[in-house]
């Protein structure tokens, strides 16, 4: 059997000026998708708050902690480190009491570090453009790849 070789194509733009000039515009300038995602985020907050969120609403808050957390690193929001820490940390406590019954319950302090979070969040949306979003996407897809992320629940050993 032959041994496959480990050249893989780059792919090539069919545009690339459009893109270069789409990556330049403001992601507030993309209403409809903007207000389906703030939408998405804020429903999944809102459940959240009412004690009936599911995995799904817990998975929509991570990735946009885990969002705002790369933003943060690429300079979006610089003098709001307490606000991103202090998000991580009580989504990370609510997934650990949740995990095991899927019963997502808040806890007072929570609930303002993850609306503070929210806050930044749509405050960075209206400033970066979409490549910077792009940076912060394959920021948190390299620290996912890299298992630099803080898990939920820890695996047995």
């Amino acid at each position: 059997m032959r041994k496959r070789s480990k050249y893989r194509p780059k792919p090539i733009l069919q545009n690339p000026v459009g893109y270069v000039i789409e990556s330049l515009t403001p992601v507030a300038k993309h209403d409809s998708y903007l207000i389906d995602l703030k939408i998405k985020n804020h429903l999944a907050m809102t459940h959240l708050t009412k004690g009936e969120a599911t995995r799904a609403d817990i998975d929509k808050l991570i990735s946009v902690v885990n969002v705002v957390e790369a933003l943060y690193r690429l300079g979006f929001g610089r003098e709001y480190k307490d606000v991103v820490n202090a998000g991580l940390d009580a989504l990370h406590a609510v997934g650990v009491r949740g995990a095991t019954t899927d019963r997502f319950i808040l806890r007072s302090q929570e609930m303002n570090d993850l609306n503070a979070v929210m806050e930044l969040h749509d405050a960075q949306l209206d400033v970066i453009t979409i490549k910077d979003m792009e940076k912060a996407l394959a920021l948190v897809e390299a620290e996912y790849r890299a298992k630099k992320m803080r898990p939920i629940v820890e695996k047995q050993k």
